[in-house]
């Protein structure tokens, strides 16, 4: 999987998300699209979230800017400080799992859920060799081309987030520009939106 995703130079997707637990209350759906761009050493990855309300995730490695619309508020965090950096180090290829992960067999529930999605998915378990602030497990299946199809995410509190990727484009900024290419993965909030840094 890291051997494709180093070969890649950008690819887009769609995407649907699940989100159930305790603590989310009743399980939440949504949808958007994404997009990565891997160059000298460099990831960049945007989310777009279209519901359940607009969002805007960029990530640069450094830092990460969350654009929440129904909040009117951005924040702005240590590239290391979320969810979207340890996606985006699955999409990059650029470090190896097994440096900061422990890889084992999927949970048999877990896995079985996702043969529901396509009897032809891999799976792999992945477990935190370091403790790490959100995450307590993660579940990676990918395609007979070696591509991310399911993330399963468990965190510290049993919430349980699962992204299913779909419509894969791959290499689509092949033809573009540099500045074209940096305006994707941009974004300027409307203004009155506050700006929180972390």
């Amino acid at each position: 999987m890291q051997k494709r995703y180093q070969e890649l130079t950008s690819f887009s997707f769609t995407f649907g998300q699940q989100t159930s637990g305790q603590l989310s209350g009743r399980p939440k759906t949504g949808n958007g699209s994404g997009i990565l761009y891997h160059h000298d050493s460099q990831t960049l990855m945007r989310w777009n979230y279209e519901r359940p309300e607009r969002q805007v995730i960029i990530s640069n490695g450094e830092e990460v800017s969350m654009y929440f619309e129904n909040l009117q508020q951005m924040i702005i965090a240590p590239g290391d400080a979320g969810q979207s950096d340890v996606l985006a180090s699955f999409f990059s290829g650029d470090k190896a799992l097994d440096e900061s992960f422990l890889m084992v067999d999927p949970d048999p529930e877990i896995a079985a859920a996702a043969e529901e999605l396509s009897p032809s998915l891999h799976g792999a378990q992945l477990l935190p060799r370091q403790p790490h602030a959100q995450l307590r497990s993660v579940h990676l299946f990918i395609d007979d081309e070696s591509l991310i199809r399911r993330i399963d995410l468990m965190d510290h509190f049993d919430t349980r987030t699962v992204i299913d990727i779909d419509s894969l484009i791959i290499n689509p900024l092949d033809d573009m520009d540099n500045t074209a290419i940096l305006e994707i993965f941009s974004f300027v909030p409307p203004p009155g939106t506050e700006i929180i840094r972390q």
